[in-house]
Order: C-alpha cells, then sequence, then structure tokens
C-alpha cells in the first residue's frame, strides 16, 4: 500500500480537522497527544515534569482544545510536554487507535478497534451507521485498485448483511461497473484513495462519538468563529461584509463597529424633482436609483461605485398624477410606473434605452396603484383601492385577472404562483393564479398602508395605520416585533430591509425622520434628521450597505451614508465582497378572464 508510506505524516497532523489522525501510530509516534499506554505511563522522570493535577472539567476541556490546536500547527513536542504536565489525554486511547488504523487504511484493524468503543457511543445505531461508512470507504478503494473479488466479497458479506441504507448499497454495486479509476471517481463523487477521502471519512466517523470520547474536528477555531460571529449579531452597527474568516478578525478585542461607519450623515442631496417626492428605489445591482414625484416626472440616478455619488442619467415625464410607486424588473432592465388612486394608467420604461416600452390603460375607472414583478421578468400583477387586480404580459395584455378585489399593495412570491396582497380589510391575503385559490395570511388591526417581504420570503415588514411598522413572519403567521419611535399616521410610506443579510429595518416617519432598526431590537438604533416634511419613502442599496435613499414630501431625496471620510473605505468593502448577503380558503370574489379587451399605447 503505497499510501501507508506517507499515513504516518498525515495522522500526526490531521488532528481533528486539519492533515492527520486523531489516534496513536502503531510505531510509537504519539497522534493528537494520545499514546496507547495510560496517560500516566507517558511521563518519563518525574523529577523532569511535575504533574499537575487538573481538577476542573473546564479546564481539561481548554488544555485538550489547546492541545488539539497546537497539533494541527505541528507543536507535537509541545502538545506531548503539555499532556504529560497536566495529565490531561485529548482523546480516548481506543478511539485514538481506531483513528490511526483508519487514516492507515488498515480497516480490519479498525473494525476491531470500532467494536472496542461500542460501550461508548451515544446511540445503539451508531454502530452499524460507523461499520457502513468504514465498510463503504473499503469498498470504493477496492474496486480503485481493480481488486473486483475482494470488492464484491466486501458487498455481498460485508455490507448487505448489516440491512442499512439499502438504497445506498445498490447504487454502490453500480460502481463495479467502472473501467478506470477515474471513471469511478467521476460517477461516485469520491476523492479516491487516500489521505483526503479518509479524512473525509473520519469526519463523518466522529461525528458519531461524543466529544468526551474524540474532539470533533477543529473544536478551537470553530468556538472562536462562533464568539466572532455573537459578537457580530449582537453589534448594532455592524454593517460589513468579509469573507477572510479569522485572519480579518483582532481576537485580543471584542467586536465594535462605530457608528460612524453606518449611513447616519447625509451625504448628497438630489433636488432635481420640483415638488413631492412620493418613491424611491434603488436597483437590483444597486447601481441605479429610481424617483418618482408628484411633479410628473420618473428620474434614474447611477449610482458611482468608487465615490458612492449619484449622478443623473434619464428623466421620463408624462406621468400626469404624478409616480407613487416603482418596480424594477429582475434584470433591471425595465421598470414599471404606478401613480396616485387617481391614475389609471401604468408605464413600463425601458431603462436602458431610455424610451417607453408601454403604456397600459384599461379603463377610466381603474386605479393602478402598485405592482409586482413575477421572478421570470416577463409578467407582473398590478391593481388598485377600486377593485382591480391584474396579471399582465410584458406588452401590458392582461393575462388574468381577480375581480372585486381592492388592493393596497402587492409583492409576487418567489414560488412563481402566489402573489401576496394587502387589502382594504387589513389583511394580506394569498392569490394563486394557476389554481384559482386564495387565503388568508396575516390580518393587522388596523389599515395595512404599504409592506415589503424580505429576499428570504419569510420576513414581512409592514406600516400599520396609526400603530408604525411590525414585523411579520408569514411562514408562522405570527406577529415578531413593533417597531418603536416611528409616526405612521394615514399617509402611505415606505419601508424597507437593508445592511449585510438584511438584518436592519428603515422607515419614514410624518415626523420628517428615518428611523433605523435591528431586526432584533424594538428601539431604533438610529434616527436621521434633514428633511422639513414627512419621508415617504426609504430604500436600502443591495450592493453597498452603506447607503440609503429617502425620498420626502420637501422635494429632495436624500442620500445617507458613513462620515465622509470613511465612506471611500467602506465603499471598497462592498465591493470586495457583495452582501448577501425563514390556510383558511374563504375567497373574496369570483375569480375570471377578462372579458374586455385592454387598450394599450405604445410609443
Amino acid at each position: 500500500d503505497a499510501n501507508k508510506d506517507t499515513a504516518t505524516e498525515h495522522v500526526q497532523r490531521y488532528a481533528n480537522g486539519s492533515n492527520g489522525s486523531n489516534g496513536s501510530a502503531p510505531n510509537g509516534l504519539s497522534v493528537n497527544g494520545v499514546n496507547e499506554e495510560p496517560i500516566n505511563e507517558c511521563i518519563c522522570d518525574e523529577s523532569l515534569t511535575k504533574l499537575v493535577h487538573i481538577k476542573s472539567s473546564t479546564d481539561q476541556d481548554i488544555i485538550r482544545l489547546i492541545g488539539q490546536y497546537l497539533r494541527v500547527l505541528g507543536l507535537n513536542r509541545t502538545v506531548d510536554q503539555l499532556i504529560q504536565e497536566s495529565g490531561c489525554r485529548l482523546d480516548h486511547p481506543s478511539a485514538a487507535k481506531f483513528q490511526t488504523y483508519v487514516m492507515n487504511g488498515e480497516w480490519a484493524q479498525a473494525e476491531s478497534a470500532l467494536c472496542e468503543l461500542n460501550p461508548l457511543l451515544d446511540s445503539p445505531k451508531a454502530l452499524t451507521k460507523m461499520k457502513f461508512l468504514l465498510l463503504e470507504q473499503k469498498y470504493m478503494e477496492n474496486i480503485e485498485e481493480s481488486k473486483c473479488v475482494e470488492a464484491l466479497n466486501c458487498l455481498r458479506h460485508e455490507l448487505t448483511p448489516l440491512k442499512y441504507n439499502t438504497a445506498r448499497v445498490h447504487q454502490l454495486s453500480r460502481f463495479l461497473m467502472c473501467n478506470t479509476s477515474e471513471e469511478l471517481r467521476k460517477i461516485s463523487s469520491w476523492e479516491g484513495k487516500g489521505m483526503p477521502s479518509r479524512i473525509k471519512l473520519m469526519e463523518k466517523l466522529q461525528s458519531f462519538l461524543p466529544p468526551t470520547v474524540m474532539l470533533p474536528p477543529r473544536r478551537l477555531l470553530t468556538l472562536l468563529c462562533q464568539a466572532v460571529d455573537l459578537q457580530k449579531d449582537r453589534c448594532p452597527y455592524h454593517n460589513f461584509t468579509t469573507d477572510a474568516g479569522l485572519d480579518s478578525v483582532n481576537l485580543l478585542v471584542d467586536h465594535v463597529c462605530s457608528r460612524e461607519d453606518f449611513p447616519s450623515e447625509s451625504i448628497q442631496i438630489l433636488t432635481d424633482h420640483c415638488d413631492e417626492v412620493w418613491f424611491c428605489r434603488f436597483s437590483n445591482d444597486g447601481t441605479k436609483l429610481a424617483t418618482g414625484s408628484k411633479d410628473s416626472t420618473l428620474m434614474i440616478w447611477d449610482v458611482d461605485p468608487e465615490t458612492l455619488r449619484l449622478k443623473h442619467k434619464h428623466t421620463f415625464e408624462g406621468h400626469s398624477y404624478g409616480v407613487s410607486y416603482l418596480a424594477w424588473s429582475p434584470d433591471d432592465n425595465y421598470l414599471i410606473a404606478c401613480g396616485p388612486d387617481d391614475c389609471s394608467d401604468l408605464w413600463v420604461w425601458n431603462v436602458q434605452s431610455g424610451e417607453l416600452r408601454v403604456k397600459v390603460s384599461h379603463s377610466p375607472e381603474d386605479s393602478l396603484t402598485t405592482c409586482s414583478w413575477h421572478k421570470d421578468g416577463k409578467k407582473f400583477v398590478t391593481g388598485g383601492q377600486r377593485g382591480q387586480f391584474y396579471q399582465c404580459d410584458l406588452d401590458g395584455n392582461v393575462i388574468d385577472t381577480w375581480e372585486g378585489v381592492r388592493v393596497q399593495c402587492l409583492c409576487f412570491r418567489k414560488d412563481g404562483k402566489t402573489v401576496l396582497a394587502a387589502d382594504t380589510h387589513q389583511r394580506i391575503r394569498g392569490y394563486n393564479f394557476d389554481e384559482l385559490s386564495d387565503f388568508n395570511v396575516i390580518r393587522e388591526d388596523n389599515s395595512i398602508m404599504s409592506f415589503t417581504v424580505d429576499d428570504s420570503g419569510r420576513l414581512a415588514l409592514i406600516n400599520v395605520a396609526s400603530q408604525g411598522v411590525h414585523l411579520w413572519d408569514l411562514e408562522d403567521k405570527i406577529l415578531l416585533r413593533k417597531f418603536q419611535g416611528v409616526t405612521q399616521g394615514y399617509y402611505t410610506i415606505h419601508s424597507c430591509f437593508g445592511g449585510v443579510n438584511q438584518v436592519f429595518v428603515a422607515s419614514g416617519s410624518e415626523d420628517n425622520k428615518i428611523y433605523i432598526w435591528h431586526l432584533k431590537r424594538e428601539k431604533p438604533i438610529s434616527v436621521l434628521t434633514g428633511h422639513s416634511r414627512t419621508v415617504n419613502c426609504v430604500s436600502w442599496n443591495p450592493k453597498y450597505p452603506q447607503l440609503i435613499a429617502s425620498a420626502s414630501d420637501d422635494a429632495t431625496v436624500r442620500i445617507w451614508g458613513p462620515t465622509p471620510d470613511r465612506s471611500q473605505s467602506a465603499a471598497s468593502v462592498s465591493m470586495a465582497s457583495s452582501p448577501n448577503l425563514l390556510s383558511t380558503r374563504a375567497m373574496d370574489s369570483n375569480h375570471s378572464s377578462p372579458s374586455t379587451s385592454i387598450k394599450v399605447v405604445k410609443p
């Protein structure tokens, strides 16, 4: 076995999560601090090494964690000294021996050692599962070495009698037909015989062993990562994404983000609109901002990736009633513009060319005030408070309609089938145009003025008349949070999720302020002042999480970011790693297909 020549080296380095083993090698080398003999016999000369009795179980655990990590670094003599002086072994001798056999590919000895571990296992079925994994590796290595007879015997007389995971046994049997090692590895997605596959096997086997018997892989690093993640989670202003792991973290101090790195200052004021600005929304890729105003215009702005300043790109005119709602298509090529309650028209603009694709007009009695795109970008839904609820294609043709539903706000779910609609009965209901069904989702005590759903599709942020901003879990249908501070009367205010992993919530307010909360806190972590009239809408940039846009009745759009001397460095962090980033049937009305033709005005 050519792999045995280097097995001992890997065994010493693996140490439960690196490149070696957790046990003792046959040649007498200590592996992960464990020898075959009891630990007291490891002390060769007590006059040179004074044994310290560690009584605390916590201290013993810490010593084991340190020893495991030092072994990964290759500091074997240091680990041996630590074991001798403390009297603490890293792993149970039987477990260490078992791991050595596995890493060396000595399957008969490994199976025998596994039987010795049986009394230490937590689950009665664990022995069978571990034995299956062990024999599976043995079977695969036999096939790779063209030992077909040995592989067949393993399959028939060892794996099959276990009567475990029959489907996998059938799958394994097909691998006997592979002609080459390359074909075997490709079909089975297996690394092949050697240390990489045995390390993965050992990690699977370790999941069945109690930590008192064998330390889980990379345990100290896991604890440190958990500690750092917890500190970030509890940090109210943490709004950066980094992929460098612990290398980018100073473990000697607690994690603290400065408020100066958070969007807390007005870094740009857009004054191109000449009347109340009712809506604003960043594109899905974060490179553009759309703003709609009472002045009958819709404006498009480009975001400079280096300075994070916005520059005017397009002005779309002709919205005689003003623009009160906007929706970007999934690919950001198109933008739908809706007007207020008196508006019966809807515009679909081509953002790239700056041209109007289609103007939709069904009836002068309609009120098309809200809309939402299907995930494929080829159709959308729209509606209003006068009882219109349409599903249209990209050319504005009505595909389907739901009569008598008075819609306040809409959202197409990611399943591509269900549309969430807030109606005038203080409810959000689900409508399935394919199955012609509808159902209750949640109900509020007061009118729902607007709502938005996070990227997961599970959380909904709802602006409720005279009550403020509420956070709901749409799957469990429970109210999670009532955010404090905001002034919400009966004006339509649009709030949003935002920041890295969308852990923040922002909303405008009738007291001319912007309120920002962490998802886990009801009290605001930041209140932004600068507007002189009601803030109607807030949008958080999905690509640059340190940018927020707000639209106000004072005819301005404000861009909020970190303090000026920090915004440049914040931009570089965002560019390096973009943020990633959880019924009762009651029909409102009869579902029907439209019998009247739609009026489509094309440029």
